[in-house]
């Protein structure tokens, strides 16, 4: 029997627009599907291609069962929102093969890059990543919540723009107001937050206020919190229309 292939595909942040080319065409040779539920149903794909959908904090065994799938001859997608080395399935992937079986690294594996939603929302907002940023997720599944917090006080007093993934779930609903609080021990307050929600999709929102006065309750798991730095702008536009931000190139020696 021959050895499949496996691709790791970033499916971008919903937009169906926003799913390139290279993605595309890796999907249309995939005989089988894997990945979270939301995501494998965003594919189109003949009934000749078999879907395994599973749950979230599931990706070690999704991984393992992709891995099988194209060892027995099938070729195979895992799927991700976003970009999927972005808190997405590749690092699974890999975390597999490493413990896994000598015989995973003979497969061809190959990763397709995609629209992370921290592009989408920037692109969204403005130029809010013109200067240095990170991302940090604020789930503590894999990771403790001091690692969390300790990495967020680090970055604000870098001067770092800050994207949150994963900031608040039901069973998270409690973090992101921490790490507000957090924050604003740190920050001057005056720092413009934008809260980007599904962008791309037709419910998107984008809500705009400041560290001092964001509110936690304005987000759920599809929003991308971001949070400006001393030299993020607000550029105020006429007629009510919603302001630009951007984050200045230039930053002085001690900001």
């Amino acid at each position: 029997m021959s050895i499949g292939s496996l691709v790791i595909v970033g499916l971008g942040p919903g937009n169906p627009q926003q799913l390139t080319p290279q993605a595309k065409e890796a999907l249309a040779h995939a005989t089988d599907l894997v990945g979270y539920v939301p995501y494998v149903k965003r594919v189109e794909a003949g009934p000749e291609v078999v879907r395994h959908i599973s749950d979230n904090r599931e990706e070690i065994s999704r991984a393992r069962h992709a891995l099988e799938l194209a060892m027995s001859g099938r070729h195979v997608a895992v799927v991700s929102g976003g970009d999927a080395g972005v808190f997405g399935m590749a690092s699974a992937v890999f975390e597999a093969v490493e413990n896994g079986p000598e015989v995973w690294r003979t497969l061809d594996i190959q990763v397709i890059p995609g629209v992370s939603a921290v592009l989408a929302a920037a692109a969204r907002l403005g130029a809010p990543l013109g200067g240095d940023f990170c991302v940090i997720s604020l789930s503590d599944n894999l990771k403790p919540w001091s690692v969390v917090l300790d990495r967020l006080r680090l970055a604000a007093q870098a001067g770092f723009v800050i994207a949150l993934y994963n900031p608040r779930s039901h069973a998270r609903p409690w973090q992101l107001g921490a790490a507000f609080e957090h924050l604003r021990q740190t920050m001057q307050g005056n720092e413009p937050v934008a809260f980007a929600r599904a962008i791309g999709r037709p419910d998107e929102a984008v809500r705009l206020s400041t560290i001092a006065q964001a509110d936690a309750e304005w987000a759920d798991m599809s929003t991308l919190v971001l949070i400006g730095c001393p030299v993020t702008r607000l550029v105020p536009r006429p007629m009510g229309q919603e302001p630009w931000l951007y984050t200045a190139r230039k930053v002085e020696e001690a900001i």
